[in-house]
């Protein structure tokens, strides 16, 4: 099915959502040289560098464009633990910020509709609609979040604020978090306490960026929002604080939007990509901090990282990014350091571009990935 080829000529970032287990990181030096995908050999190989492809991740509806990925945590409702979910952000007709799909995906390929939301009819306030983007989680107490970022047509100039929508497990919509600093939410990671509730963090894009007409504003923030948990009640939201702020942004016809992307936790660090800088930041204390740590410190910056979007920290504080521009998965050293480049989409002109955005621990080994260009679901071990 054709869709629209996000191209980031221009753009220098990241972003990435995913863990990888300790058996990937133990891959042979030989390995990771003889598959031909990785430009650079570490002396202890972060990940591994076969892909397969597990399942296309078009619903009934045609929903194209797959953003968001997580992995169940644990079997509720028609959740089931290992299951992978993925959200959709473009309709059948290929429009950008008008996707409305959640689909649950096993790691052997079957494929159900774990959600599809209709926006006529939300318990609750998402300026715009419904467009569902990468910030997705699924948390142990069985509720599951996703951001929207919508459009009426398809293009920056109709985008609006958008919301988190919350589900149970079921894929009901129960209730819509909107205002509170929540104006496009791009990308999100999660410190899940299971039944005592959980802090999101939200990287957000839309602040200044369409009133800009495509100039760069260094408007974006992370937003950290805090839910309590309580029984079969929708998660009720205790505090939200903008813990980020000062990223570069701005619309572009091609990809929508552009600005920081990934989180990824580690300890009480936050890692962002950092799409328009094309570097991945490190903000300190993030689950406690009651201000902005503005942009962060730098960790990383250009070399390998080519408009890095989804981004993940493995068990081991390594940093998983992909990018945007050349469809490359890098993986950073906390010191720094780029140690590891793994081919992962190479379609399209230039090859890779925009075609990667969420990853996911694979439970049993491996990363979770989702490819723009083919609509598909795979992974890397």
């Amino acid at each position: 099915m054709a869709r629209r080829r996000k191209r980031y000529a221009t753009v220098l970032a990241a972003t990435g959502l995913a863990a990888v287990l300790a058996a990937a990181a133990t891959a042979s030096p030989a390995a990771a040289s003889l598959a031909g995908g990785s430009q650079h050999t570490a002396a202890r190989p972060v990940v591994g560098t076969t892909t397969t492809t597990i399942a296309s991740t078009v619903p009934a509806n045609g929903d194209v464009n797959p953003y968001g990925v997580a992995v169940v945590p644990r079997s509720t409702g028609a959740l089931r633990a290992g299951n992978i979910l993925v959200s959709n952000f473009n309709n059948a007709a290929n429009l950008q910020g008008t996707g409305t799909t959640i689909v649950q995906v096993s790691p052997r390929g079957a494929v159900s509709t774990f959600a599809q939301i209709d926006p006529a009819h939300l318990p609750g306030a998402c300026p715009g609609g419904v467009g569902l983007t990468t910030a997705l989680v699924a948390l142990r107490s069985g509720w599951v979040i996703v951001g929207s970022l919508p459009t009426t047509d398809g293009t920056a100039a109709t985008a609006q604020a958008g919301c988190l929508i919350v589900l149970d497990a079921r894929g009901t919509v129960r209730e819509t978090i909107a205002g509170q600093g929540i104006n496009g939410p791009w990308d999100m990671t999660a410190l899940d306490s299971g039944a005592a509730g959980a802090d999101l963090f939200v990287t957000n894009v839309l602040n200044g960026t369409v009133a800009a007409n495509g100039a760069t504003v260094y408007e974006g923030t992370v937003l950290r929002i805090s839910l309590a948990v309580s029984g079969n009640r929708p998660p009720r939201v205790v505090d939200s604080t903008v813990i980020g702020s000062g990223f570069g942004e701005h619309t572009d016809p091609a990809a929508l939007v552009v600005g920081p992307t990934g989180v990824g936790l580690s300890g009480g660090t936050l890692y962002v990509a950092d799409t328009v800088g094309n570097r991945i930041t490190a903000i300190p204390n993030a689950p406690w901090r009651r201000g902005s740590a503005g942009t962060g410190r730098t960790v990383t910056s250009d070399g390998s990282l080519n408009s890095p979007l989804g981004l993940a920290v493995t068990p081991r504080g390594d940093i998983l990014t992909v990018n945007a521009g050349d469809g490359n998965l890098v993986a950073t050293r906390p010191s720094g350091r780029q140690v590891q480049t793994v081919q992962l989409d190479s379609s399209g002109d230039p090859p890779g571009a925009g075609a990667l955005f969420g990853l996911a621990l694979a439970p049993r080994g491996g990363v979770y990935f989702v490819d723009d260009a083919t609509n598909t679901l795979n992974i890397l071990r």
